[in-house]
This record gives C-alpha cells, sequence and structure tokens, in this order.
C-alpha cells in the first residue's frame, strides 16, 4: 500500500490478535485528538478491520484458522502452517523494516511476538549509543497473576502456554529496549520494574476498549436478572453455545442474552430450538416456554446490564469480570478456550470465574450457587473489579509518548 506521509511523522501501532487490533485502534483515536498522526497499523493476525477510520493499514493480512493460537494444539499450529503462517510472517517481517525507516514512534500491542516485530522496525531507526528504542509496548496479555501457585509441574503440563503464563527472558530482554512497556495490572509492572524494564501501570487496556451500550434492551427484556451468554467469536461457540443455552433453559428464574460476534447466520446448529428473526441483528430462540434473546454488535448492552454470566471468551469475559459480573465458564475443545486457557484466565481472575465441566447441568448449578451465596456472589465481583482494574490506560499512553 503507498503512504503519503513524511519520515518521522507517522506513528505506527503493531498488533497481533483481534483484542489487541481493537486495543491498537482505540489508541489510534487517542492520538488523533490528541493532534498527533498519522497513525499506521500493522496487524500481524486478521485483516484490521477495527482500525478502519482509525489508522492506515499496512502490511499483508494473515488470517488464521487458528484465530491466533497456532500453539493452542497441535490441530491449531498444523491448520496454521497450512495457512501461510511462516511464508507471510516473512513478508510482514519485511513491512515492519520498512515501515521503521519511514515512521517516528513504534508501539506495540500484544505478545513478545509482536514486540520482536515493533523492534525489528524501531531498529530501523537511527538509534544514538545508550539510548533505547523509540518503542512503546502495551502488553495486554501477560499477568505475573496467570503464574500464582503454579508448580514447577503444572509450567510443564502448560509448556505451550509457557510464554503465557511467564514474563520469558527473551520477553524482558526485547522490553529492556522500549522507552517504556505499560503492563494490564500494577504487579506486572512491579515484576517487569524489578527486571530492568521501565514498566508502568495506567489502567485496565480491556476496560478501555468497552464501549457504552449500543442500544437500549428495555423493549425486548423483562425485569428478572439477566443471564449474559458470551460464547466468544471464534469457533468455540459452535460447542458452548448449545451447552449454554441448555443451562439457561434450566434457569427459569433469569432471563437470558447472548451476545453474538458474528452475523446471526453464523450462528451454529441449534437443534430444539426455534428461530424467530426480528432484524438483522436481532432474534429469538424459542422452546416451549423459555425464550432466549440473542444481539449482534450490542455485547457492551448485554453485558453492562447482565447480573451474571456464561463465558468462553477471552476478553469478554474478563470485562465482564471487571464490570463485577461474575462469570462461569467450561473447556471447549478450542481454538481458544480450551482447558488450559480457562485455567490461566480462573488464575488471572480469581473468584470472579468459575470453571465447571462442559456440562449443561453442571453450568446451571454453578449459577445457582453463586446465586444463592450472597457473600461468595460479592466476592466474586469484587476479585473481577479488582484484577481487571479501572479504564484510563490509552488515555495515559497517548498523552505521555513524548514524555519518556
Amino acid at each position: 500500500m503507498t503512504t503519503n506521509f513524511r519520515r518521522g511523522n507517522a506513528i505506527l501501532i503493531v498488533s497481533n490478535g483481534y483484542a489487541e487490533d481493537l486495543i491498537g485502534a482505540a489508541l489510534a483515536r487517542e492520538l488523533v485528538r490528541a493532534g498527533r498522526g498519522p497513525v499506521l497499523a500493522l496487524p500481524l493476525v486478521g485483516e484490521g478491520r477495527a482500525y478502519v477510520g482509525a489508522a492506515e493499514v499496512q502490511g499483508p493480512p494473515l488470517s488464521l484458522p487458528s484465530g491466533g493460537f497456532p500453539f493452542g494444539s497441535v490441530a491449531n499450529l498444523r491448520a496454521d502452517l497450512r495457512a501461510g503462517l511462516l511464508t507471510v510472517s516473512l513478508r510482514q517481517w519485511a513491512a515492519a523494516r520498512r515501515l521503521g525507516t519511514q515512521a517516528g514512534p513504534v508501539i506495540v500491542v500484544g505478545d513478545t511476538y509482536a514486540l520482536l516485530v515493533g523492534t525489528l522496525a524501531a531498529r530501523a531507526q537511527p538509534v544514538p549509543p545508550g539510548a533505547r528504542l523509540a518503542l512503546t509496548h502495551l502488553q495486554p496479555l501477560v499477568s505475573v497473576h496467570y503464574a500464582r501457585g503454579m508448580s514447577w509441574g503444572a509450567h510443564l503440563r502448560e509448556l505451550n502456554a509457557l510464554g503465557a503464563n511467564l514474563f520469558m527472558p527473551w520477553e524482558v530482554a526485547l522490553a529492556q529496549q522500549a522507552r517504556r512497556v505499560y503492563t494490564r495490572d500494577q504487579p506486572s509492572a512491579a515484576h517487569l520494574a524489578r527486571c530492568g524494564v521501565n514498566a508502568v501501570y495506567r489502567g485496565s487496556f480491556a476496560m478501555d476498549i468497552l464501549p457504552p451500550p449500543e442500544r437500549d434492551l428495555s423493549p425486548l427484556l423483562d425485569r428478572r436478572p439477566l443471564l449474559a451468554l458470551l460464547p466468544g467469536q471464534r469457533g468455540d461457540a459452535a460447542f458452548s453455545l448449545p451447552i449454554m443455552l441448555e443451562a439457561a433453559a434450566a434457569l427459569p428464574e433469569l432471563q437470558s442474552a447472548v451476545a453474538f460476534a458474528q452475523p446471526l447466520s453464523a450462528l451454529p446448529p441449534l437443534p430444539g430450538w426455534t428461530v424467530e428473526a426480528v432484524d438483522d441483528a436481532t432474534l429469538w430462540l424459542s422452546r416451549g416456554p423459555v425464550r432466549v434473546l440473542v444481539v449482534r454488535g450490542a455485547f457492551a448492552a448485554v453485558v453492562r446490564r447482565a447480573a451474571l454470566a456464561l463465558g468462553t471468551a477471552g476478553t469478554a469475559a474478563e470485562q465482564a469480570a471487571g464490570l463485577g459480573v461474575p462469570v462461569i465458564g467450561f473447556p471447549t475443545p478450542g481454538p481458544q478456550y480450551v482447558a488450559g486457557f480457562a485455567r490461566r484466565q480462573g488464575r488471572l481472575l480469581g473468584r470472579a470465574l468459575t470453571v465447571v465441566a462442559p456440562d449443561a447441568g453442571a453450568v446451571a448449578q454453578a449459577v445457582r450457587h453463586l446465586l444463592t451465596r450472597p457473600r461468595l456472589f460479592a466476592a466474586a465481583a469484587r476479585d473481577g473489579q479488582d484484577r481487571m482494574g479501572a479504564p484510563g490506560a490509552l488515555a495515559a499512553v497517548a498523552a505521555e509518548l513524548d514524555r519518556v
């Protein structure tokens, strides 16, 4: 793609994942509001649609069958390799080097791999001896909470997620070259600072990208507490949504609503449920006296109204917890919310997440267990808010970019 910016004027954002793109796009809008720009985006996974209207997308797109989780399983890795993981990645590295020579500050949103690509871009610029790179890293993934209470035996059982559970030596070495690293929580910032990284915590990236309610659902809902069904935006939904619906059918004291991320035509087969379309973004699922609302593009409207949530999602479940909404999760065959991922999210969120077997009866029982124990419910709500933190990180990054 041809660019029209002058050398050193642009800010380059490198991100690698769906949530990371959302964070990068929100940061791009903050930078533009602050009078900075233009902003370029190099998304490493997917087409970077979140950046539309916020930044100019660069580089070859890489769509992965795993949705960005190649090491979640052998099957994920094999499918991603067939989809061009290596060849397109090499082209993206070349694009990063080229863009680095043309841009000014480089901002990375993502994991160690994204930091490596961002470092390639920043190293393409002249660096005075002894100076840090013109590189800022937003690390919304790794937290010291992931490793708390884990034995080395547990780490060995989760070798495929080792770099997600711990700040690995190679990530720390890269982070030491950055002007500043922003972490997802204060304990992680303190840990990296002890390792010689200029790390700070300014707030929650995930809560920064949670918008106000997209629509008013009041005309569609009654006065019962709302149970939010969050099956995720990846292939996990085909497995998890039928289980969630079965659990919802066993909980008539609650009104249930599905926040669906894809077009409603992409709903998985739901035997026994009757579909009643309302519009392109709304439908009802019915089975006997049970009715479940399904809405697309209204996640915030659902989760901000919810009392409890069923979640087989990453950021969506964590945002719910951050609002004080306890979450019940269960492992799926993948690609994302496998058993290891569910365990990791449980270590992050504490009592805010209850992980049960992938069985509708177990899910419904866990919901009632929380609803009938006010102290446990309050502790779960408090853990979610404490572990996720308050918004404000992205505004701080935009304000501090030139002050480090």
